[in-house]
């Protein structure tokens, strides 16, 4: 096989893994980084700095124990890889997609440092985009694993007890 049968390859694999949703989701984050320094705030109002902080705060706490959760089976791809177990405990207990809640703290917490309306406005985009992407690997994980469904009624997708 050539570099472009190889290329292919890599790419289909890419592709239907959720390449496509992490290509996305990039695009955002960059995005969302170039606002908050170019277009930021005069620093002045503490109490949104602060807020800001908080969401940091948030996002460590949701990220690592998420990371810590998942272990061996973390990948950024949305699809599950056939050697994927399906985990349900810790702060997987407790809300479905931690890292995408993650994620999306520590862009808001970026946007309200940096006191930037254009970085706050490019992190309210990822909440739907996220929902999206939760919504079609919940589809592929109630394909791999059948007591999903039923992790999905006990479980939120992204704040406990709420969402």
């Amino acid at each position: 096989m050539g570099a472009t049968g190889t290329v292919t390859v890599m790419n289909s694999k890419f592709i239907q893994r959720g390449g496509l949703w992490v290509a996305g989701q990039s695009v955002l984050l960059f995005a969302i980084v170039i606002f908050g320094v170019v277009f930021h705030g005069d620093g002045k109002n503490l109490l949104v700095m602060a807020s800001g902080a908080g969401f940091f705060v948030i996002a460590l706490g949701c990220g690592l124990a998420g990371t810590v959760a998942l272990g061996r089976n973390l990948t950024p791809f949305p699809k599950p890889s056939t050697h994927t177990q399906l985990v349900q405990g810790g702060i997987y207990g407790l809300m479905r997609h931690p890292l995408y809640t993650a994620v999306f703290c520590a862009s808001a917490g970026w946007a309200l440092v940096w006191q930037s309306w254009p970085a706050l406005l490019a992190t309210l985009a990822l909440a739907p985009f996220f929902d999206a992407k939760a919504r079609r690997e919940e589809r592929w994980l109630r394909q791999q694993f059948p007591e999903y469904a039923s992790y999905e009624q006990r479980v939120r997708r992204f704040i406990p007890w709420i969402y």
